[in-house]
């Protein structure tokens, strides 16, 4: 199987072991998931200490930002949450899981800003509604809420795929930076 497909497949189970593990009472599920997906991907890489940076660098942005939106009362979760005004750690999981594909299935979208900005500003939402209709995430004004994941996303996910060229283990052809 292709390593794009193996990545999109793996993104996906772990991402419904994180939403259905924060939605059902069990949000520790998730972030064991995820860690064995991501200790695969940098297992694949062929520079995973770039790939450990850049999921550094997405789970500190991630976090930040779905903080932000917990702090406006726009977003809440109904477990796993260790603070109240951050986002849950199944969260800060899913955050580091999505870094995975930034340089293997969304690989697609580099030096597509533009693209990006417009992937960012219909997915992002969609997958929070998408949690939503699970239980992972309670939209506590919907109008609100998807506006701002709106916004947010069509500004993170440009700024992710810059940091996924900048951060790439996977394409050898690119040079190393650190």
């Amino acid at each position: 199987m292709k390593p794009v497909i193996i990545n999109f497949v793996l993104f996906q189970l772990g991402w419904f072991a994180c939403v259905l593990g924060g939605a059902n009472g069990l949000p520790w599920i998730g972030p064991i998931a995820a860690t064995a997906i991501i200790m695969y991907h940098l297992s694949r890489a062929a520079r995973p200490a770039l790939e450990l940076k850049l999921i550094v660098l997405a789970v500190a942005l991630g976090t930040l930002w779905d903080s932000a939106l917990v702090v406006a009362g726009w977003l809440s979760y109904p477990s796993g949450m260790l603070i109240s005004y951050l986002a849950p750690y199944w969260i800060v999981a899913l955050w580091a899981l999505f870094s995975t594909t930034l340089n293997v299935s969304l690989k697609w979208m580099k030096g597509r800003l533009a693209l990006a900005a417009a992937f960012g500003a219909v997915g992002g939402p969609l997958t929070y509604f998408g949690g939503s209709k699970l239980g992972g995430v309670v939209l506590n004004d919907p109008v609100a809420a998807l506006v701002a994941l709106s916004i947010g996303w069509a500004i993170m996910m440009p700024l992710l795929m810059y940091l996924s060229e900048r951060f790439n283990g996977f394409d050898m052809l690119e040079p190393a930076r650190s």
